[in-house]
């Protein structure tokens, strides 16, 4: 939203063209319980012509029809007419946004992004005459306005993140994510279709905590370990967001090693430690593995995916998807509820069953992928923050 934001605010027409989109969708859950849903890879571009290619594509027999009886598939792209598309494949159903796809959306001069900039501002304008209040309300507005145009396409859910510079203040980020619920339920959209996003710290956990109890479903983002899905799980958070991808970055660099068998890829083993702990103590938590590297190298792009196929979302950009679609090799069942619980060698739960923050906050420090990666991802999203707020401010 930010780099969006910031290019509608302060580029000129010419400067817009045409990119790779991105922005991920996320379809509903395909368990008997119906729950709402990010990928941080920049997917190439991927237009009309791509969807109805794998609608071509993707016939009962590819394996992108294998993994979707098996897992429910999300994809990510920035752009509102491929949404579109790729929800009338029946492969997609849900949306969810992400800063980098939509700076990535917001180069294409679409007049739709520039009207939900213009909107937030005035908005803003009309709620408070503090500038720094408004320039805040103005940022949660634009994630509002791209989340309700969002489902108006899809039939699902859409998720929408709270100000990343919330991540260490539980208080401030429950109240931003009430207001994001209120302005969607201004605009006639039940909250049961919007899933706030928030950073898997302590204080992000505990704010999921609180919001979950009042029925605002959450996703906890930038996971990257055991610690923070048992916490997550325990304090009942809807859903998480294992990057399978960037643990498996921190492990190839830490190692010094390239190639990875698919089973022994370090982000597969904790996606897959993740979904079993959840299968055996029953939580109903939902694991939505996101980010994808090729555990072989080069060549081996579904690596990752194929290793996790059945685990209960998937998040995958959409030239992975293309290349499902063109196999029609059979895709077995890596991940499967009862056979899972029966495999996860954990005796009993972490804490108790209630992980308290001096036991979080040890094991953190103790996962040295888990502090970096998350350190890392909330300052990017930082960064991107801080180039929306400048942009915001200057319309002031």
């Amino acid at each position: 939203l930010a780099a969006m934001a910031l290019l509608v605010v302060l580029a000129p027409a010419s400067a817009f063209l045409p990119a790779a989109p991105g922005l991920l969708l996320s379809p509903l859950h395909a368990s008997a319980a119906l729950r709402p849903p990010l990928s941080p890879l920049p997917s190439r571009p991927f237009r009309a012509s791509a969807a109805s290619a794998l609608r071509m594509g993707g016939g009962k027999d590819s394996q992108l029809a294998q993994l979707a009886s098996m897992t429910v598939i999300a994809v990510d792209t920035g752009d509102l007419s491929v949404i579109a598309d790729l929800a009338s494949t029946g492969y997609i159903t849900d949306a969810t946004t992400n800063p980098l796809f939509v700076s990535q959306a917001g180069l294409s001069g679409d007049p739709r992004y520039i009207a939900f900039v213009d909107e937030a501002v005035a908005y803003a304008k009309s709620q408070t005459k503090d500038q720094d209040e408004g320039v805040a309300l103005a940022i949660d507005r634009l994630a509002v306005n791209l989340g309700k145009e969002i489902l108006g396409l899809v039939k699902g859910y859409v998720s929408t993140e709270v100000d990343p510079r919330l991540s260490f203040d539980a208080e401030q980020s429950v109240e931003r994510a009430r207001r994001i619920i209120k302005m969607y339920e201004d605009e006639g959209i039940d909250r049961k279709r919007v899933l706030i996003k928030l950073a898997a710290t302590w204080e992000g956990l505990c704010a999921a905590e609180v919001l979950e109890k009042e029925g605002i479903t959450c996703n906890l983002t930038l996971v990257f370990g055991m610690t923070q899905a048992v916490a997550a799980a325990q304090k009942g958070a809807h859903l998480i967001s294992p990057f399978t991808g960037r643990i498996h970055d921190f492990h190839k660099a830490e190692q010094g090693k390239d190639v990875w068998e698919p089973s022994e890829d370090m982000g597969v083993v904790e996606c897959s430690r993740m979904f079993r702990y959840y299968k055996k103590f029953k939580h109903d938590t939902i694991c939505m593995p996101a980010s994808w590297r090729p555990s072989r190298g080069a060549g081996f792009d579904l690596d990752e995916i194929r290793a996790l196929a059945g685990s209960d979302r998937m998040t995958i950009p959409p030239n992975l998807l293309k290349l499902l679609s063109d196999s029609s090799d059979p895709l077995p069942r890596m991940l499967e509820p009862v056979s899972g619980a029966a495999e996860c060698d954990e005796a009993e739960e972490w804490g108790g069953g209630a992980m308290g923050e001096k036991e979080f906050r040890f094991r953190l420090n103790q996962d040295a992928c888990t502090t970096e990666k998350m350190a890392q991802g909330i300052r990017a999203f930082v960064a991107d923050t801080q180039k929306l707020e400048a942009a915001i401010r200057a319309k002031f």
